[in-house]
């Protein structure tokens, strides 16, 4: 799994933020990282110098093996909570996705499994 981590100008995108949230990334993926190829990260301040509520933006866009990617987006007064707010919704999206894909082969395998047809009795 390839992650990229942007942040906007306003955003000081230090070595040590980059490693700290591609790391958070890592393991909160982790459980369904087989399913995924790359996930990109946009930090930004939406209000720049001013202060403002919610004003920290984390939109993160993941490619699913043979999907459309998927894009989560979440607000918040830190990047660390508008982080773990989208990680949050992304998880919960990825789970739904393969939950719904496990239980369309499930049915596929049922349906196409022969009925066993029992010995009749002397």
């Amino acid at each position: 799994m390839n992650i990229q981590i942007n942040t906007g100008h306003n955003i000081q995108g230090n070595e040590a933020l980059i490693a700290k949230f591609s790391n958070i990334i890592e393991i909160s993926l982790s459980r369904m990282s087989d399913h995924i190829t790359s996930v990109e990260v946009h930090m930004k301040d939406e209000d720049g110098n001013k202060r403002g509520k919610n004003d920290k933006r984390c939109m993160i866009e993941a490619r699913l093996e043979g999907r459309q990617p998927i894009v989560v987006t979440d607000h918040a007064s830190t990047l660390n909570k508008a982080l773990d707010g989208a990680i949050d919704k992304l998880v919960s999206m990825i789970e739904s996705i393969l939950g719904r894909q496990r239980d369309q082969r499930e049915r596929k395998t049922v349906q196409s499994t022969p009925e066993l047809k029992l010995p009749e009795e002397q």
